[in-house]
């Protein structure tokens, strides 16, 4: 990886750019992180991963430009570089300085995200797939909120946990009811394709030193705004005044807090199909607690 990394950083700082110092940033489950400290005194920072699947960090690279493009919503690093072909791959991006969040932090992230919800296209999903962790995020265009989320994010998941975890029969068939109950548990009455980050945990927002949102690791499509406040959720809560005002700027329908474990059935899945474990159960509980 050397060779390619010096060939890249050559190309955008220059021959005489050397690295000073690798830091090594936990928390990822999927790629390797690190901080590298540049000979010009600046810092970039570096995802790798050597069993990404082609085209892993392009995508990355690819939905940061397109969140970037919502004027007044989260920032996001800007990609530097990407490097397909070498084993690992590896994507460069902007060093962001973080801090930890202060109290008006969460409200100044909920009406970000709010307006980067504003921005729409016609048809539901994406002109190409891209990824959410490793696995493939099928994105087929859809004029339909519901059909895109039942076939190519619940369906999609349910396939793939047949073809490489072993699928339980009783869980599948659950699994067949719930799709064929959804049209009636979703109200998207009057909702448009949103922007989404698509992956929207606690891991992947963080302040900066002057307290700007900024977002990463997305897996964008254009979908039903609901799925990313539901993903706030899912492993652990912001704070209440960032959904306050998330309701202020831009109010869901009647009932989000009934619907929220819906959308994070995909996530359960695709958590299941990537790590297998205790996601399974977790799943058929929640489709258990709507067919119930």
């Amino acid at each position: 990886m050397k060779a390619n990394l010096f060939q890249l950083l050559e190309s955008i700082y220059g021959n005489s750019i050397q690295i000073k110092s690798f830091e090594t940033i936990g928390g990822g489950c999927i790629n390797e992180n690190q901080t590298l400290k540049l000979s010009n005194g600046e810092r970039v920072f570096l995802k790798s991963n050597p069993s990404a699947p082609k085209n892993f960090f392009r995508a990355e690279a690819d939905g940061l430009r397109l969140l970037k493009k919502s004027k007044n919503g989260p920032n996001v690093p800007r990609p530097l570089g990407i490097s397909n072909k070498s084993n690992p791959q590896f994507l460069l991006l902007e060093h962001i300085e973080t801090s930890a969040p202060n109290d008006e932090f969460a409200s100044r992230f909920g009406h970000a995200l709010a307006e980067m919800h504003r921005e729409t296209q016609e048809q539901y999903g994406l002109d190409h797939d891209n990824f959410i962790g490793t696995n493939v995020q099928k994105n087929n265009l859809e004029s339909d909120g519901l059909v895109f989320f039942r076939e190519h994010r619940i369906r999609f998941q349910q396939e793939l946990a047949r073809k490489t975890r072993g699928l339980p029969t009783s869980i599948d068939k659950r699994l067949d009811l719930f799709c064929e109950k959804l049209g009636t548990l979703l109200d998207l009455k009057d909702e448009k394709p949103a922007l989404l980050h698509g992956d929207l945990w606690s891991g992947n927002y963080f302040a900066s030193h002057d307290q700007i949102p900024y977002i990463f690791d997305p897996a964008v499509y254009f979908g039903l705004r609901e799925t990313d406040l539901a993903m706030t959720e899912m492993f652990g809560r912001l704070p209440q005044e960032f959904y306050s005002t998330y309701q202020e700027v831009f109010p869901t329908q009647p009932g989000y807090s009934e619907r929220k474990d819906i959308y994070n059935l995909y996530h359960l899945l695709n958590h299941y199909n990537l790590f297998g474990g205790s996601y399974l159960e977790q799943a058929d509980q929640t489709v258990r607690s709507f067919l119930d």
